[in-house]
């Protein structure tokens, strides 16, 4: 790393809830938050979080005909800005990304165009994908640059490589990143079934991340948005230090899968560790969305890289299921929640041992094409 980065706040809004408080209790309660939506199983926000996006949608005419993602952004960018003490004179870049962007919004339009053959007036500029970042840097009067991208299942951890390279290169030295994702559609939760991944049983834990030994893939859609505050140098009040990043790809065999080994995880797992030894990773929080071939291939990849010793596992996603662009922020969320209580929430199906401390934790991501980030945090 050129320098140290620190993240000095960190807010999310998921099934979980919105505070620190509800999220952590909500972690260690150990149940999903899964509910029926259309005979089929996926993760909404809480009710309190719908009612929070619903004032945020009342309180300017303008944000009405926003679309779930940008508003999820939005409610995430203001809590961690203000936790931050940022102001917009502090000319921070803002990089909040998406894998889907403003699908719900999309399908809305395209199907007023299926009916009447017209396109409404502001169906292109709602439902680009830059329109996250663009109405968040409104939202916070910000002068600094705004960057919004699409890198499947990894997008909230590439825009953390986008700001702490941003960073380095002193071109900034303050940057909120991100991601967020309203998935829970027709269209989309259609299109995960026709990958044949999606859950179909209703069980305990419908969503069996982590769980090497299931016979059917197990995945759930979730709407959720995550945003961090990152700063040059070692802050007095960050959550959590950023000690290592990487990022790894791998040629394509297949528009949904990844090598047998995950060979892009391996090698961002690789160029995150540098020079820390992989003995000094206490806990890995894992991608594995619940799918066979998926979990199995970046276990092989952490086998690989960290052979008998490998550090204990887990993964938020048996209780709040997949994000997709989002769930690499709500990964580091956790990671920072863990740091900062000094507590493991392990996975109840999945038999190791605890770690004995909580130093060092790797966060790891990666999407359809093959596109890999690791991060590693310290406190």
């Amino acid at each position: 790393m050129t320098q140290p980065i620190s993240i000095t706040a960190i807010s999310s809004i998921s099934p979980l809830g919105y505070s620190h408080n509800s999220i952590w209790n909500n972690y260690l309660s150990k149940t999903h938050f899964f509910s029926e939506q259309n005979n089929n199983l996926v993760a909404q926000l809480t009710s309190d979080a719908k009612e929070e996006i619903e004032k945020l949608r009342q309180s300017n005419s303008k944000y009405k005909q926003l679309d779930d993602s940008v508003l999820f952004g939005i409610f995430c960018a203001r809590q961690a800005v203000k936790q931050a003490n940022w102001t917009p004179e502090d000319n921070f870049g803002i990089n909040i990304g998406s894998s889907r962007g403003a699908t719900g919004l999309f399908e809305t339009y395209f199907e007023q165009f299926l009916d009447t053959n017209r396109a409404d007036t502001l169906s292109s500029p709602t439902t680009t994908l830059g329109n996250i970042s663009s109405w968040i840097a409104h939202d916070l009067q910000s002068n600094g640059p705004e960057i919004s991208h699409s890198i499947t299942c990894s997008t909230a951890l590439h825009a953390m490589l986008n700001g702490i390279a941003w960073l380095n290169s002193n071109m900034c030295d303050k940057f909120l990143v991100g991601g967020s994702e309203a998935p829970l559609t027709p269209f989309t939760i259609a299109q995960m079934k026709a990958l044949k991944i999606y859950a179909r049983t209703k069980s305990e834990f419908p969503c069996r991340a982590l769980d090497f030994e299931k016979t059917e893939n197990t995945m759930i859609l979730s709407e959720a948005a995550a945003t961090a505050c990152l700063e040059q140098g070692k802050k007095d009040h960050a959550l959590a230090v950023i000690e290592g990043y990487g990022y790894g790809t791998e040629l394509l065999e297949h528009n949904a899968s990844l090598s047998a080994d995950a060979e892009c995880f391996q090698k961002s797992i690789k160029m995150a560790l540098g020079a820390i030894k992989p003995e000094e990773i206490d806990i890995i929080v894992t991608h594995t969305p619940g799918t066979i071939k998926g979990d199995l291939a970046e276990f092989r990849a952490i086998q690989t890289i960290f052979c008998n010793k490998i550090p204990a596992l887990t993964t938020n996603k048996l209780q709040v299921g997949h994000s997709l662009g989002a769930s690499g922020m709500l990964s580091i969320e956790m990671a920072i929640l863990m740091l900062n209580h000094q507590k493991f929430i392990d996975i109840p199906y999945l038999e190791q041992s605890q770690p004995g401390k909580i130093s060092k934790i790797m966060v790891n991501a990666v999407g359809f094409g093959g596109n890999a980030v690791s991060i590693i945090l310290s406190k």
